[in-house]
């Protein structure tokens, strides 16, 4: 077998026999791999903490024919804040659910993983709403998948026109000539409109640098959960947690 070394953080950890565990890594070099870390759940196994959730560094690896095998790791940001806040941990743990339904095994990954791992980091500093966050998270992660809402263009007339509805089924922006071609529209303020616009064509780095205000935040939010509903067809045990966390 050959090691290779990965950049990467733990997605998922499951228990394997009495002592040892199956975890999903999102990589850089390899992008969603599966591997068995042999004795890691014993107390003073040197691979305990570098195979829980959140646990972002390198990890050398052995590369079977059919399987993956942890060795070691270094583990660069545990996310210790998080696994200390509850609710935080909740809206983590959403994002890791995004991030495994999406990403692909020997696929480039190397956007969901700098995605993911900016995320978290903006969760453990408050420095923006948690709900903000999730939104941006959202509609970032559903947009380097290829399936972002188009709200540069009316979905409908084609034409470059800005308006005050957004269309979940027909997948973005409605102009107002167009508005009652689509019973589904949502109601969309400029500001609305300019938001998911940023949020689609900003560098990662730059996404967790601004705030909205309120009415921003909740057209943001009724946008997000219908555009979910339809475009991801995976219901998240997570987030039935997470909302009955903040009572969404």
């Amino acid at each position: 077998m050959e090691q290779i070394m990965l950049t990467g953080m733990v997605l998922l950890t499951t228990p394997i026999g009495e002592y040892d565990k199956r975890v999903v890594l999102l990589t850089k070099e390899r992008g969603k791999i599966a591997a068995f870390a042999r004795g890691a759940r014993r107390p003073n196994s040197l691979l305990a903490g570098a195979t829980e959730p959140f646990s972002f560094g390198s990890f050398s690896l052995y590369e079977g024919r059919t399987s993956y095998t942890l060795v070691s790791a270094s583990i660069s940001n545990y996310f210790a804040e998080l696994r200390m806040d509850v609710e935080g941990a909740c809206y983590g743990f959403y994002f890791m659910d995004i991030a495994n339904y999406y990403a692909r095994e020997a696929n480039d990954e190397t956007q969901l993983l700098k995605l993911l791992y900016q995320t978290l980091r903006a969760l453990a500093k408050k420095s923006i709403p948690d709900k903000l966050i999730r939104y941006i998270y959202e509609l970032k992660s559903i947009t380097i998948n290829g399936e972002g809402p188009d709200v540069f263009h009316c979905v409908v007339c084609r034409k470059n026109a800005e308006g005050s509805s957004f269309s979940p089924l027909k997948g973005g922006l409605v102009c107002d000539g167009c508005r009652h071609l689509s019973a589904d529209c949502l109601p969309m303020d400029p500001s609305t409109l300019y938001t998911m616009q940023y949020i689609e064509t900003s560098s990662i780095e730059k996404l967790y640098t601004f705030a909205v205000s309120e009415k921003v935040l909740g057209e943001l939010g009724l946008i997000m959960k219908r555009y979910m509903e339809i475009y991801v067809d995976r219901h998240f045990k997570s987030l039935d947690i997470l909302e009955q966390m903040i009572g969404a």
